[in-house]
């Protein structure tokens, strides 16, 4: 299913096209860079612009994934990715990650990149959207929580942060009892 353009404004959100793959190796090694949030740290797990092509293939050719960007001035600024299975056993449920560029955090775009990827997996009867998210990142769980998403587990000392110290790592779900 493809996402129209939504103008919010300042920025856009929409379906991930081919010739965005370029950018989104730049977005994703800047957004590493800037937050422990995330898993990685600026540059592991390295995806080049053909991994990202094949991302965006298989997410659109796939009815339970969507690879979503939002743009401000024609620049990416933020991805997100609701990754499916293709495990007959799990084909009800995705798992949602983000990524937003640090000067953009606050302006609502992880807040739309989400409603947006709740919307599409209710309407192509995806039942549950799964996530991961650190214990510090309060932010981010009250977001979640605010849009039906609970609380379903915890991996302890999951992350090494710089720091020197581990940190959980919080397992979330948001079920849709209609599909």
């Amino acid at each position: 299913m493809e996402i129209d353009q939504l103008d919010f404004s300042s920025f856009l959100i929409r379906t991930a096209h081919l010739n965005d793959a370029h950018n989104l190796v730049e977005l994703r090694l800047q957004v590493d860079g800037e937050t422990e949030n995330l898993d990685r740290e600026k540059g592991e797990a390295y995806i080049d612009e053909e991994g990202f092509r094949s991302l965006i293939e298989k997410d659109g050719a796939s009815g339970n994934s969507l690879f979503l960007v939002a743009e401000e001035n024609g620049q990416l600024v933020a991805f997100s990715r609701c990754a499916g299975s293709d495990l007959k056993r799990t084909l009800h449920q995705t798992e949602f990650g983000i990524a937003v560029v640090k000067a953009f955090w606050d302006h609502g775009i992880g807040q739309n990149l989400l409603t947006e990827s709740i919307r599409w997996a209710d309407e192509v009867g995806i039942s549950k959207i799964s996530l991961k998210v650190l214990e510090t990142n309060i932010k981010a769980i009250n977001l979640y929580k605010k849009y039906g998403f609970e609380v379903e587990g915890i991996l302890k000392k999951d992350k090494l942060l710089s720091d020197g110290n581990y940190y959980n790592t919080v397992l979330m779900g948001r079920i849709n009892e209609n599909t």
